[in-house]
């Protein structure tokens, strides 16, 4: 028993962040802004032919356990916006807690959202409990990314302790049109019931009107793993080394902004800094 304990009283509870931001976009440019610390978002002078740019950045540079980042992003009719990240987000070693990601998005019709984030990265016995639910309306368009890397791979340290849960939700016209939810524990990630050795994996995510035209470009650059889920749905699926799924998900997701989305055939600038 310890010393709290004995002297009857609660144990001492670690300081956590608690970081919120929510984003509008409006087809006139931004509409509203609210941000809460750790979490803020920047907005870099876009490139000639780039959207509107937020960058969201956790400015305590990483989570622990039972730090939690909820983000909102909404785009109103005929609006354009590309959302990133400054760099990869560190999950720290847990001491017991998950650390918490959610992000809520909603895109109106005409509107055309880019959600592209660089990696997560679980340090060993890290916990990470990360969520996205979107909400689409028809007409609207949605390319979206999310990738994580198991354990700090430059370093030689591998994740063998921890949890990874990772859902998905989209729903178009009020209906729920797909649902993906990935729970791994650490302990099993080399399984062959698991990842067989992978220490890094990754989806892309593309909805719009005419996804199906796409669907042999992205065929391509994931070596047959994409497919077109439902009629406007298309997904591509990465697994394998940290750097080999980062190059491949930046060479589909330039080919894929310029394909559906006419945008320049470049990443994010702060992907390449």
């Amino acid at each position: 028993m310890g010393d709290a304990a004995k002297d009857g009283k609660a144990p001492a509870r670690h300081q956590r962040g608690m970081g919120a931001a929510s984003l509008e976009v409006t087809a006139r440019g931004l509409a509203r802004l609210h941000q809460a610390a750790p979490l803020r978002i920047l907005f870099p002078a876009p490139d000639p032919g780039q959207p509107l740019e937020a960058v969201l950045v956790n400015v305590a540079g990483g989570l622990a356990g039972g730090d939690v980042l909820e983000a909102r992003v909404t785009l109103r009719e005929g609006a354009r916006a590309l959302v990133t990240t400054p760099a990869a987000e560190k999950v720290y070693r847990s001491l017991g807690e998950d650390s918490r990601i959610t992000l809520r998005i909603k895109v109106a019709e005409g509107a055309a959202l880019e959600y592209l984030p660089q990696e997560a990265i679980l340090f060993d016995e890290a916990r990470l409990r990360r969520s996205m639910d979107a909400q689409v309306a028809a007409g609207g368009t949605l390319l979206a990314a999310e990738s994580v890397v198991l354990g700090r791979i430059a370093r030689g340290e591998a994740w063998r302790s921890g949890a990874l849960h990772d859902s998905w939700r989209l729903r178009q016209g009020g209906r729920l049109v797909w649902a993906d939810a990935l729970a791994l524990e650490a302990a099993r990630r080399d399984a062959p019931f698991g990842l067989d050795g992978a220490d890094s994996l990754g989806t892309i995510l593309l909805l719009a009107e005419d996804a199906a035209r796409h669907r042999e470009l992205a065929r391509e650059l994931t070596q047959g793993a994409a497919s077109l889920v439902r009629p406007g749905l298309l997904l591509l699926r990465f697994l394998g080394t940290a750097g080999g799924v980062r190059g491949a998900m930046a060479t589909a997701i330039m080919e894929m902004r310029a394909a559906a989305l006419g945008r320049p055939r470049s990443l994010p600038r702060l992907w390449t800094c």
